[in-house]
């Protein structure tokens, strides 16, 4: 038997010999393991055995790098709670400069982590000297790593300690290595805003942090550029609208209009946070023109992007500037070459029915809808047919249905699947405003027809629509409209319609009464249970189980499983197909079992 004192060693000679190993899986699960282990030799033998032998150990695979990052993150109570919190840092600090950018990304976002812990004195003692080595280290990767360390530190330092911070920051940003530049472009956003919630430190915003931001915005690299919208978002969100206009116009002008699609894509994509950040004064004067002109920019990625933001946007200026300046852009968009732009304007164009109200959508929009539900390209159809309720709830039902019930006839025997898919997904939601009448007249007919259509997933969406129509017009409306009709359809000498009937039936069944269940559902279900088709009998086996489910709310349905369907179900157990006796057997044990009364539906494969 081992000694004490040998015991005490196991856990890190173990971890040691585990790294050592040449299999990655098993290094893999010793690093996963790391808190357990250093659990069980406490905090003071963490920090003067694992720590150091983890510094030493810079494993040559990346993936146990990216987890030992990970796991460092959370170690603060494994050393000893915040007072010790530091002694993380140096394993993280050597992670921080390996070439691996996941690894490096890990590693600075766990010493972030641990830095939001520590006393402003440990910041001065251990944090700053790391900050230091990274942000002058000879490879750009420390470099890099060290931009994203400043936000979460900069809060707890001490006054002279955020000086020194914000120099070594913009020495960053000048740095000759563009990556360097551009992981100062991406920290600069989270740093000013750290330095904009702390009191007294608005002047700096002005004197130190906007001089950073022209800086890297006017860089020759438009990879850099591009990542200081979300800079410029930041400062603007934190100045005055006054100090907005003085100090960010200008850069925010040349971004607008930069010479590189990519910026002016980035300023496309972040538009509204922009104008929510600058003031009702700057989007007036400035920005009105700026979004027209990303509107019609030569790149079309840029038009897909400032698409996506016309809702957003609309909502910051007056009913007069969208529908004199935005919506002859938008009716443009809306027979633009690129079908990507044209998709991006269906998902957003429903927006902006609230903003403009019954006439002007009426007047201008249905129009622009017409158009799009019949663009050559489906995703511009799905888009639009996915967000149509906006307009719904603007010019009622009677006149949306009265325009687009055509266009909606015509995409419901669309060639795609996919689009027919959309519009049965659509179906309840328009039968729920148009009302029984309109319903069974205009739409109940070509609801069954999808229970026939040649793709399956058609045929399961047409089921659970019938199953939400049911929810919506009632069990009295199901039984004398659609009930009929998908027993009918048990009786088709083609087995994909009878596998249909089961699969209706047991997508319905929850919304069902048992006297419907009694007196019409369970005998077709029970009339295929001889069917010659095996997958159509094992699947009458789950439909059983879900109408058990169904009926063993009440004396009477408990009666109706026990004389009826429990002997089907046992004589599906002697099937001679093993899928059917497999099946029967689970439904005969759940059936049968004291899960019975909370059993869910069962799922159809």
């Amino acid at each position: 038997m081992s000694s004490p004192p040998s015991s005490s060693l196991y856990p890190i000679h173990l971890l040691m010999d585990e790294l050592k190993s040449e299999d990655v899986v098993l290094r893999l699960s010793s690093i996963r393991r790391l808190s357990t282990i250093a659990l069980a030799l406490g905090p003071a033998r963490t920090r003067d055995e694992l720590i150091p032998f983890l510094q030493d150990q810079l494993d040559d695979e990346d993936e146990v790098l990216l987890v030992l990052a990970e796991e460092l993150g959370g170690f603060k109570e494994y050393v000893g709670g915040k007072e010790w919190a530091w002694m993380v840092l140096g394993p993280l600090e050597n992670l921080a400069a390996v070439e691996e950018t996941l690894v490096r990304d890990k590693a600075a976002e766990s010493i972030s982590k641990i830095s939001a812990v520590l006393s402003p004195q440990a910041i001065e003692e251990h944090f700053l000297p790391l900050l230091r080595r990274l942000s002058s280290g000879d490879w750009f990767t420390s470099r890099t790593s060290a931009c994203a360390l400043f936000a979460a530190a900069y809060p707890i330092a001490t006054t002279p300690v955020q000086e020194e911070m914000r120099k070594m920051f913009s020495g960053l940003t000048t740095d000759d290595t563009p990556m360097v530049r551009r992981a100062a472009a991406k920290a600069l956003g989270p740093f000013a805003k750290a330095a904009a919630d702390l009191p007294n430190q608005h002047p700096l915003l002005i004197s130190d942090f906007i001089p950073l931001y022209r800086k890297l915005a006017s860089d020759d690299q438009d990879s850099v550029r591009l990542l200081t919208i979300p800079d410029l978002i930041a400062l603007a969100t934190a100045l005055t609208p006054d100090e907005v206009r003085e100090h960010l116009l200008e850069p925010m002008r040349a971004s607008v209009t930069d010479k590189s699609w990519r910026v002016r894509y980035m300023v496309a994509n972040e538009f509204v946070g922009l104008a929510e950040g600058v003031g009702e004064t700057v989007i007036r004067e400035e920005l009105v023109s700026a979004f027209v002109g990303l509107l019609k920019d030569n790149e079309a990625e840029v038009r897909t992007a400032a698409a996506g933001q016309v809702p957003g946007f609309a909502k910051l200026v007056d009913k007069e500037v969208i529908l004199a300046r935005i919506l002859p852009c938008v009716r443009d968009l809306s027979t633009d070459s690129s079908q990507h732009v044209r998709a991006s304007l269906a998902m957003q164009i429903s927006g902006l029915a609230p903003l403009l109200g019954t006439d002007a959508t009426v007047e201008h929009l249905l129009p622009l809808f017409l158009q799009l539900l019949k663009d050559d390209f489906s995703d511009v159809r799905l888009n639009l047919i996915g967000k149509l309720d906006q307009v719904n709830d603007v010019i009622g039902i009677e006149r949306l249905s009265q325009a687009l019930l055509p266009a909606i006839m015509e995409l419901a025997e669309d060639k795609q699947w996919r689009v027919r898919q959309a519009i049965i997904e659509y179906i309840p939601l328009l039968a729920q405003q148009l009302g029984v009448q309109f319903f069974d007249d205009k739409l109940g007919q070509l609801c069954m027809s999808w229970l026939g259509d040649t793709v399956f997933s058609i045929r399961e969406a047409a089921t659970i629509n019938l199953k939400k129509l049911t929810d919506v017009f009632g069990v009295d409306w199901a039984r004398t409209t659609i009930i009929p009709k998908v027993l009918e359809m048990g009786d088709h000498q083609n087995y994909l319609y009878r596998m249909t009937t089961i699969f209706a039936i047991t997508t319905m069944a929850p919304a069902l009464n048992l006297a419907i269940i009694k007196d019409h559902v369970l005998d077709s279900a029970l009339n295929l249970a001889n069917d010659p088709i095996p997958n159509i009998r094992f699947n009458v086996a789950k439909c059983l189980e879900t109408l058990a489910a169904v009926l063993a709310g009440s004396p009477e349905g408990q009666e109706i499983i026990q004389r009826r369907i429990i002997p089907a179900v046992k004589k599906l157990q002697d099937d001679q197909d093993a899928d059917v006796r497999y099946f029967a057997t689970k439904a005969y044990e759940r059936t049968t079992g004291d899960e019975l009364r909370g059993a869910e539906p069962m799922v159809l494969s």
